[in-house]
């Protein structure tokens, strides 16, 4: 099914599988594809040249930027935003509350005005591996790379590779994603030397 406007009706083109349900009230840019049994929810902003693997959930008020890649079966929880660039890998899980209880302490169940969305960013080009779990309230910076399977409990720097239960840093990383060596700071900028690019990449 190809679509010739975005819900809110700007002229637009985007594509969207079947059965993937996408509600009239959200945003979808131009070029964005949504793929098979994907459920995208009201006031969800998705921006342009974005893939939306299959089995992906993008709850309500999320915000995700342009040239984004979420994987198959990522949940994307309301609080959560992703920069431009941002690769999200399969089976990843963001969270959006510090203190999950089904019921209020008088036992009754929980209604949507009895908890507090913490808030997650995701920054400019950083890289979420398979199976990932980001506990909500950090910022992972941009170019920052999350190994798969890792739990991430604190924020991560820009360039920072980071991967365990929980993630702790392991050296830094190019734009390119690859490990970099010579890792300094020069005039308060802090560098190193990409083999596979052969250049300096400057972390800022």
């Amino acid at each position: 099914m190809s679509h010739t406007d975005t819900p809110d009706r700007q002229a637009s083109s985007y594509f969207v599988h079947p059965t993937a349900e996408v509600s009239p009230d959200a945003h979808v840019g131009a070029g964005t594809r949504i793929w098979r049994q994907a459920h995208v929810r009201e006031q969800a902003y998705i921006g342009e040249n974005c893939n939306i693997g299959k089995g992906v959930y993008i709850d309500a008020h999320v915000r995700i930027g342009s040239n984004v890649k979420i994987q198959n079966h990522v949940s994307v929880f309301e609080g959560v935003t992703l920069e431009d660039g941002v690769f999200i890998g399969p089976h990843v899980c963001f969270t959006n509350d510090m203190f999950p209880r089904a019921i209020t302490p008088d036992g009754k169940l929980k209604s949507a005005d009895d908890w507090e969305i913490t808030p997650t960013l995701v920054k400019y080009g950083a890289s979420i591996g398979a199976g990932a779990i980001i506990v909500c309230g950090v910022t992972i910076g941009s170019f920052a790379l999350i190994g798969a399977g890792s739990v991430v409990t604190r924020d991560v720097p820009a360039h920072t590779l980071v991967y365990g239960n929980p993630a702790h840093p392991h050296g830094y990383v190019c734009h390119c994603a690859r490990r970099l060596a010579n890792v300094h700071e020069e005039d308060g900028i802090l560098q190193g030397w990409c083999d596979h690019c052969a250049k300096t990449c400057l972390m800022r």
